[in-house]
Formats: structure tokens, C-alpha cells, sequence
């Protein structure tokens, strides 16, 4: 296609602001597609299926429909099969509360499930009619079809005549209450359990929950699976850090993996793989606790700890720590001793040779500079340490790791 850049330059411009694009080819792909953007509170309405249909050529079609969601259609021209652009959904200005109510009166939405037609709004994108984002739309319909004027139809789904007094709905199945009820109980209790677990670390705790984290455990706050999915595990990623924290666990180290997982978040586009990532979330938490709560410490040991972990290169000595500190040497090191079991030289010793093991396993770094980054100018005595502590020599040990 001729303007197969400009296509793709506006479909990463909407993605980044939060406006879902898509392609729809062919009528199999357009069952799809509405499927997903629809939910339960929406009655099945085919409504945009039926839009999409009848879509000509070189017009704009803006629609609203009567939930109030805004869409920008357009046949994309040159394609193999009739392709329509899709933008949306959108809302032209925020839900009110008077406005929600009005929705759910007349599209027959029982009062238990206006919270989550609400947290859906929430979600959506807000372009007003001046938006850049929907004047970029407007340029780029003007650049395909080579003109500055373009036919556009505005089309209003209109409410259907048959009378649904909000009255109706409260006469939903006393029973089917009762069983969402249970299931919300169910699930809070999973949370509780999870969230106990990863604030103490409990050992092998990961088996136990490691069939939880299915599709299904994830509350449905938005019409899109992906975009709803993605949400729980940003409010569980939050949720689990402040668990760990509680363990015991110092923000620097928690800042470090939570920001790991949100890059992790943010680029995940299938639902197959958001099990294993909650999984993945959840193990990590609980063995950064068992491996890094400060709990158990006296305050003078947990910042040692926290000044050798922060920068395994900078000077370390025993001497320096304690200037930093504002403590005596010879305190420092008997607490450091009772405390942790080992001297401060054998601990930041450990530390720095299983840092040079991570650089070795993860990067294509010279030995040299490895030795440099943790804090070891000696060439010859990082050689000499690392293979007290390993059984090998630095060289040897990054052969093994060539050799797997």
C-alpha cells in the first residue's frame, strides 16, 4: 500500500495514548472484533457489526453509540479484501453520574453491574471534538484519498422504543446474587492468602497458588479480555510490592523489580500470556523476601546492608562504612558478626563474586571490567577470590557458560 508508513506511524501514535485501532478484514474477522469489545452489560448489541457492513469508500463515518461510545471508521483503500479502520472506543467528554444512570435505565443494566459499566468509562479514552488526535485522523483520510474534502456521515444509534423501567431490574435472581457474592469472596480470599504469603516469604508457598492465576480469577472491569487482564496484574504488581515491603524488603530493591514487571505489563499482547506472568510476579516477590528481608536487623545493620547492595563498585571497607554510618569500626563489625553470622568482609566478599556471576551469565563484558564493576581493581586477586568462592577461575567459569 502507498501509504503504508503513514499507517503505521498513526496506529503507534493512538496505541500510545491509550485509543484502540484495529483492522478489520472480512466479516469472520468482524464477529471477532465486536465480540471483544462488547461485555455481558451490553445486551450482545450487534450494533457496530451492522455499521461496518455498509461502509463505503472515501467517507469518514463517526458513530456514538447508545452507550454513549464514540468510533471513527473508514474503508482503507488498495487492500486485498474490504478493510475497514476502526478508532475506538472513545468518549467525547466524561460519564456523569446522571448520564450513567440514564444509560443503564434505558439499555435495561441492572443497578449490580453499573459499578463495572462505570470502571469501563473510566478506562476509555476522553477526545473532544478539537482532539489532535481525531484531527490527525482527519489529515490522514485526507492524504489517502488525495483530497482536502471527504464525505463524512454521522451516524447516532438511537434507543430502541421498547419501554425498560429501571424497576425491571431489581428483579434479578436472588440466587445468581448470592453466587457473584461467593465468587467475590472466593477471590478476596485468594488475594489475602497471596498477599500473606509474599509478606512472609513462605517457603514453596509458589506451588501452592501456581494454579490460581488462570483467566478466570481476573475480575472483569472492562469490555476488552487483554486491556482488563492487564489492569489486575498492574493492581496485583502494586499489590505484592507493598506486600513484600511489609516483609521486610527495602524499596530499593523493590523499586527495581516492580518497574521490571511493569515494563513486563505494558508490553504483553496475549492473554495466554498473562498466567505465567502472575506466576512469574508472584515467585519472584516471594523469594526477594526470603532473600532480601531486613527484618530480623538492627537498623545500623539493615543500612550497611542497604550501602553494599546499593553499589558493589564504590569503596566498601569496613572503615568507610562506619564514617558513613556515624559508628566506630570496632561496633560496626561485632553487630555486623552477631547479627548476620558473617564478618563484613566475607559478606561484601560473597556479594561482589555472585554479582560477577550474574554479569558473566548475562553479559559479553571482559573479565576486567567485571572485576571493576564489583568494586575489585586487582585483576589478579578478583581471580584469585573467585575461584576460592567457586572452584574456578573467572575464565573457566564463563567457558562453562559458553559450553551449555
Amino acid at each position: 500500500m502507498y501509504y503504508t508508513n503513514e499507517l503505521s506511524f498513526l496506529k503507534d501514535v493512538f496505541k500510545k495514548t491509550n485509543l484502540s485501532v484495529y483492522e478489520i478484514n472480512g466479516q469472520e474477522f468482524a464477529n471477532s472484533f465486536v465480540n471483544l469489545i462488547i461485555d455481558d452489560f451490553f445486551n450482545n448489541d450487534t450494533y457496530l457489526k451492522d455499521v461496518i457492513k455498509k461502509t463505503k469508500p472515501r467517507t469518514l463515518y463517526k458513530i456514538i453509540d447508545i452507550y454513549d461510545r464514540c468510533y471513527r471508521l473508514l474503508v482503507l483503500p488498495e487492500t486485498p479484501t474490504h478493510t475497514v479502520l476502526c478508532v475506538g472506543p472513545f468518549l467525547s467528554s466524561p460519564i456523569s453520574q446522571d448520564k450513567l444512570l440514564y444509560i443503564c435505565e434505558n439499555n435495561n443494566i441492572s443497578p449490580q453491574k453499573q459499578r463495572f459499566l462505570n470502571e469501563y468509562y473510566i478506562s476509555l479514552p476522553i477526545l473532544p471534538a478539537e482532539s489532535h488526535l481525531l484531527t490527525m485522523l482527519n489529515t490522514f483520510c485526507e492524504r489517502i484519498w488525495d483530497t482536502p474534502s471527504f464525505s463524512v456521515e454521522e451516524i447516532e444509534q438511537k434507543y430502541s422504543l421498547v419501554d425498560f423501567p429501571i424497576s425491571k431490574t431489581m428483579q434479578d435472581n436472588d440466587s445468581d446474587i448470592l453466587v457473584n457474592i461467593k465468587a467475590l469472596e472466593r477471590r478476596y480470599a485468594y488475594e489475602n492468602e497471596i498477599i500473606r504469603a509474599v509478606s512472609l516469604g513462605i517457603p514453596n508457598s509458589e506451588a501452592r497458588f501456581s494454579n490460581v492465576f488462570t483467566n478466570e480469577f481476573f475480575e472483569k472491569r472492562v469490555a476488552d479480555p487483554l486491556k482488563n487482564a492487564k489492569n489486575y496484574c498492574i493492581i496485583m504488581n502494586t499489590l505484592l510490592r507493598k506486600s513484600a515491603e511489609k516483609g521486610g524488603v527495602h524499596p530499593f530493591h523493590l523499586d527495581q523489580i516492580s518497574s521490571d514487571f511493569a515494563g513486563k505489563i505494558e508490553s504483553l499482547s496475549n492473554l495466554s500470556e498473562i498466567p505465567p506472568l502472575m506466576n512469574n510476579m508472584f515467585t519472584s516477590y516471594c523469594k526477594l523476601v526470603r532473600k532480601n528481608s531486613l527484618k530480623k536487623y538492627s537498623l545500623v545493620v539493615q543500612k550497611t546492608i542497604l550501602i553494599i547492595d546499593s553499589d558493589l563498585s564504590a569503596e566498601l571497607s569496613t572503615s568507610c562504612l562506619a564514617s558513613k554510618l556515624n559508628v566506630s569500626l570496632g561496633y560496626l563489625s561485632n553487630v555486623f558478626k552477631k547479627e548476620t553470622g558473617k564478618t563484613l568482609s566475607e559478606y561484601i566478599r560473597q556479594k561482589r563474586i555472585n554479582y560477577a556471576k550474574h554479569l558473566m551469565n548475562t553479559t559479553n563484558l571482559q573479565i576486567q571490567t567485571i572485576a571493576l564493576h564489583c568494586g575489585i581493581m586487582d585483576l589478579q586477586y578478583f581471580s584469585k577470590i573467585f575461584k576460592r568462592q567457586t572452584g574456578k577461575t573467572p575464565t573457566e567459569y564463563k567457558q562453562l557458560i559458553k559450553n551449555k
